[in-house]
């Protein structure tokens, strides 16, 4: 299949253009869900769970287990959820948010410096979506991606040297998140039955468990009805952490239709990935989401546990290696 670089999305979106590309416009059946996102905030009805993390290590185990037994309940029932109390600081998150932004506000050409190259397997860097995805559509958005984590795997020629301190304020919060990562893991093994770090071990553990950290920059766009930031999808890996900036845009698909996530304060969410959703045979969920815009080493996953396979519940999920997890997921390969 061929890619082709489509031009970044803040030069569309700067441009003055009063309409989008056709590239860029949804199918039919799917503008038909497509609403105004501040208006579909203010919608009632089902809400994506908070967790409050403070009991998650309780000394007394009562409360202890009525925090895990919450976790299980949401990552059955939803598969995504607000974790407030976290242990990442207010302040660190801002200088996140704010180094990320700054970044951003750099002249494109000096973005292009950091430019990505998909074609050729260079995927880390400054780029936007290749026309290549399933729906061989476009979506409103450029980003940065690197991988953070662990040190010994870090490419510091890719990293932005604007801001200056772009590097120190990413690798604490790195640190710092791969440890709420840990946290989760061994929670979520709990609420499995499992040894606690049962579930850290199979998605590699302290050496081979990456983090890859991706800054989404969604450009005002003209047309927000007719668009979306990021295409209907769930994630490949283990855990996704979103640091939010209080902007909705977040849509799931919950019971059969999209709902909108509202924006909790200092909350990060979390996304249950489908390698977790295979590893405990489809117990807990991977949800179907999708971001709406506005105007203003190889390894193989492998068949779910043996804990989690019973004579009732056989196994869902046959082993695949990573890449053609992705290559079905992006490409519908099979």
């Amino acid at each position: 299949m061929m890619s082709s670089i489509a031009p970044r999305v803040e030069s569309l979106a700067s441009s003055g253009i009063q309409s989008i590309p056709k590239e860029y416009i949804r199918p039919k059946e799917e503008l038909e869900s497509i609403g105004n996102v501040f208006e579909e905030e203010k919608k009632g009805g089902p809400q994506v769970p908070t967790i409050d993390l403070k009991d998650i290590e309780s000394e007394d185990i009562k409360v202890r287990e009525r925090c895990l037994q919450e976790l299980k309940k949401t990552a059955m029932g939803w598969g995504v959820m607000h974790l407030v109390n976290h242990g990442i600081s207010d302040q660190l998150m801002d200088r996140v948010r704010i180094t990320g932004q700054k970044f951003f506000e750099l002249p494109i050409e000096e973005k292009e410096k950091y430019a990505n190259d998909q074609a050729s397997g260079k995927i880390q860097g400054y780029g936007n979506k290749l026309a290549n995805s399933s729906s061989g559509q476009l979506e409103w958005i450029d980003y940065f991606f690197h991988l953070v984590f662990p040190e010994d795997k870090k490419d510091m020629s890719i990293w932005p040297k604007t801001p200056s301190e772009y590097t120190e304020v990413t690798s604490e919060y790195a640190r710092q998140l791969r440890g709420l990562a840990s946290k989760i893991l061994s929670a979520l093994s709990l609420c499995l039955g499992l040894e606690e770090g049962r579930l850290e071990k199979e998605v590699g553990g302290l050496e081979e468990l990456l983090l890859q950290m991706k800054i989404n920059y969604y450009p005002k766009c003209p047309q927000p009805e007719l668009a979306l930031g990021v295409e209907a999808h769930t994630n490949v890996s283990a855990l996704t952490f979103i640091l939010h900036n209080m902007v909705p845009g977040l849509q799931l698909f919950y019971e059969g239709k999209w709902i909108t996530a509202k924006c909790v304060p200092n909350s990060i969410i979390m996304h249950i990935g489908d390698t977790i959703k295979i590893l405990n045979n489809g117990k807990f969920k991977s949800i179907l989401h999708r971001g709406l815009v506005n105007k203003e080493k190889e390894k193989i996953i492998p068949k779910p546990l043996p804990e989690t396979v019973s004579v009732m519940e056989p196994p869902l999920f046959p082993p695949c290696t990573f890449p053609q997890l992705i290559q079905h997921k992006l490409f519908k390969k099979t």
